[in-house]
């Protein structure tokens, strides 16, 4: 396995020290924010499309510090509504990745409305009352079945492989099963970016979830999320408090270990290399309460003790 973290993680600083830090670190890759719900500080993805030079040197920045663009990370909406430039970005950001020939992009399934002429998305996530059917059958058929199978064509024209969804809440696609049902409908581009963090506080266990996926499994966000128990024995894990007031909420994203311990994150590593992952395990620093640096900086000597990296070289003995 590799690492390397979102540059979103260490969005107050410039690329230049982004950079800098990363190598210091020992890391060997970043993965770039384009837009979205990014505001994509250190990039800008109209100049990347216009300009050869801009391209160039951006990735010079990259070549100087010995690291690799890990992918192109296009998280949003892009099934919002109202606001279409959302799908454009994806959109964008697959052309730019054929463009610099980075195999894999990042981003979210999107959530539409609930029904023609609504303008705002609609999570369903109960089985009744019974237009909560209505709504889903909308959703997927009238409005997310159509924009991937569009996407898929826009991807293999331009050479990416991988379009690795985050199994995130508010989005059609939000856990191991919905990911799937997509793949199964418009094939193998479709796969997943499983961040543990997500899982957690909708109840659901990421190694579990990771021998499910198997060679669904295309891309790994390293985010942990502490579950405040005092609280989500009385609220529950259904929570919408300021995710700045983390002691009145019953989870929030958190420095990998400070939720979770080295041992299951041990476990977890393990469990990829089970299910055939060897790839990128990419931080995703969201934690209010630490610094970005030295909190990146944690979770860095974490990975570090527990991930593999060499390949294996165990054979049983002829006797």
């Amino acid at each position: 396995m590799k690492l390397g973290f979102v540059t979103d993680t260490l969005g107050n600083l410039p690329l230049g020290d982004v950079l800098k830090h990363a190598e210091r670190m020992g890391l060997s890759g970043l993965e770039v924010n384009t837009g979205g719900w990014s505001t994509a500080p250190h990039f800008n993805l109209q100049q990347m499309l216009e300009s050869n030079a801009a391209r160039r040197d951006f990735t010079r920045g990259f070549e100087q510090h010995n690291l690799e663009i890990i992918a192109l990370n296009a998280n949003g909406n892009p099934l919002h509504p109202t606001q279409p430039e959302q799908a454009q970005c994806l959109k964008d950001t697959i052309r730019l990745a054929g463009e610099w020939g980075i195999k894999t992009v990042c981003t979210m399934s999107g959530l539409p409305e609930g029904q023609a002429g609504d303008r705002m998305p609609n999570w369903v996530v109960a089985s009744w009352p019974p237009e909560t059917q209505t709504i889903l059958r909308y959703q997927w058929e009238e409005r997310l079945l159509p924009f991937w199978s569009e996407i898929a064509d826009l991807a293999k024209a331009h050479g990416v492989e991988r379009i690795a969804l985050e199994l995130h809440g508010s989005q059609c696609v939000y856990n191991v099963r919905s990911l799937l049902k997509l793949r199964d409908a418009i094939g193998p581009l479709i796969g997943a970016n499983l961040d543990p963090s997500h899982l957690f506080w909708m109840g659901a266990d990421p190694l579990a979830a990771a021998d499910a996926l198997g060679d669904a499994l295309y891309h790994v966000h390293a985010k942990d999320t502490m579950l405040n128990a005092p609280v989500q024995a009385v609220d529950s894990l259904l929570e919408n408090g300021s995710l700045m007031d983390v002691s009145a909420r019953s989870w929030s994203y958190i420095t990998l270990g400070f939720g979770h311990g080295e041992e299951w994150w041990r476990q977890f590593c393990y469990r990829l290399k089970m299910a055939g992952y060897d790839g990128w395990l990419s931080i995703e620093h969201e934690d209010v309460l630490l610094n970005s640096l030295e909190g990146l900086e944690k979770s860095v000597a974490l990975l570090k003790g527990v991930m593999p990296v060499a390949a294996s070289d165990f054979k049983p003995q002829a006797i």
